[in-house]
Parts: structure tokens; sequence; C-alpha cells
């Protein structure tokens, strides 16, 4: 299956963990790609591997001028964007107690704020393509509880996703949230809480963590036109924890 080929995507977050598997597939199945993230060294170090389709662009996703860089840099390399991943995000266990506010209002820019500028910048460049996806990496705490600051912004993923779906589809641009578990990236599996981790994974209902690849799966559905009909929605990749 080539679901992708031809596709131009921006992926942001792309250098590691997730969003590095999301980048590998999409060349796999023959996109172009445009990825961004903090990490120069891991972005740039991909890109050489990937070769002459994979772009690495350092990128903060909370400014919007280096937005409007980015979906630049995709229409010289590729063309016009037809497929936009905002994959990027941060995560911080802190109490209300204890988290400030400098904290709590980077964790909203971050995971929030940059996946409205995401969106409002690649529109005209998916206008040109006369359509596109949209794929907002949400979390199944955009579906239930958790802590403050990262609960928060993931709901709102969740909720900009519909707006943006309602107001976009007569476009022919779509729009979803995909809301993962707990994966197993280096976040997760190189911290200080792998052994929490590994006791919590027994709760799951599928009794274990997931992969990347597990989301990028779905990931690569959405973007693809065969979810040509799918538009506004949350897809939940948790091994069952949100049904308990």
């Amino acid at each position: 299956m080539r679901g992708l080929s031809e596709k131009v995507a921006i992926i942001t977050g792309g250098a590691r963990g997730m969003g590095e598997s999301h980048v590998r597939r999409f060349i796999e199945e023959g996109a172009k790609v445009v990825f961004t993230d903090i990490n120069k060294s891991a972005g740039e170090a991909l890109a050489e591997e990937l070769g002459e389709n994979a772009v690495f662009v350092e990128h903060d996703v909370t400014d919007a001028d280096g937005w409007k860089a980015v979906v630049n840099q995709a229409e010289s390399a590729f063309g016009p964007v037809n497929v936009l991943v905002n994959n990027a995000g941060i995560s911080m266990s802190k109490t209300i107690f204890e988290m400030t506010e400098e904290e709590y209002r980077k964790i909203i820019d971050i995971n929030q704020v940059s996946v409205f500028l995401g969106i409002k910048a690649v529109l005209p460049s998916m206008q040109k393509a006369e359509g596109g996806s949209i794929v907002n990496i949400s979390s199944m705490n955009g579906i239930v509880g958790g802590a403050p600051g990262y609960t928060d912004s993931k709901f709102a993923v969740r909720g900009l996703t519909k707006a943006a779906a309602i107001q976009l589809g007569g476009l022919g641009i779509r729009v979803n949230s995909v809301h993962p578990g707990v994966i197993e990236t280096p976040m997760v599996s190189e911290g200080d809480a792998v052994e929490q981790i590994r006791e919590f994974a027994k709760q799951i209902p599928m009794k274990r963590t997931a992969q990347s690849e597990e989301v990028t799966n779905m990931v690569a559905f959405l973007a693809s036109d065969e979810a040509s009909y799918s538009t506004g929605s949350e897809f939940i990749i948790d091994g069952g924890l949100t049904a308990m």
C-alpha cells in the first residue's frame, strides 16, 4: 500500500519518538516530508538518513513567523502542502499546587496554541492543493482527566479539531485528532518513571504499552485518501484504558 504516495506533508516534533515513526512511514509510503523539531542534531541526522524526500527544519512551534517559514520551505521544496501532522508536544506531571503560571502557559502554548498556528499557516497551501488532511495528536487525556496543563491542552486540541473540521470541510480539508495512551517513546523508556509505567501497564486491558508504529498506523490512514469521509473525529489508541 502506498496511500501517501505523492503527498506533501509537514510533521512537527519529527526528530524522535512518535514523530520520527510518522516521518519514516510517510517516506516509506512515497510522501515528501518537511519535518520540524527543536532537536537540531537529531533532526539533521534523520533527514540525512532518509534522503532527498525528507527535509528537516529547526522550528519552535509556538512561533507564528516560524510556521510561515516552514510552509514556504515545504512549497519551495515539494509544492503545495496537503498533509499536516501536529505532533509536537510536552508533558508535565505537577499538581495545581506545584505548577507555576509560567509552566502552565508553556504547556498551553506548545500543546494547544501551536496547533492553531499550524492550521492557520497551512491553509493557503492546502487551498492551492485543493484539499488536504490535518491530523492533530492529542492524548487519551484529551478524553479523560490527567495532569493539569497537559489535560487542558489536549482537550482543547480535541475541541479545535472539531471546530476546524466544520469550517474547513467545504474546502476539502479534513481535520481529525488522534488520542494515544501510554506509548514506548524515549520520553517514557529513558525517563525516571520507567518502573512506575511498567506497573501501570498491568492496569491496561491489553496488558501492555503501545509501540510508536501503532500510532503511526492511524496517522498514516487519516492522512491518506483512504480516510476520505472521516473528519471532526477522535481516534483513540490506548489499549482500552478509556473504556474502563
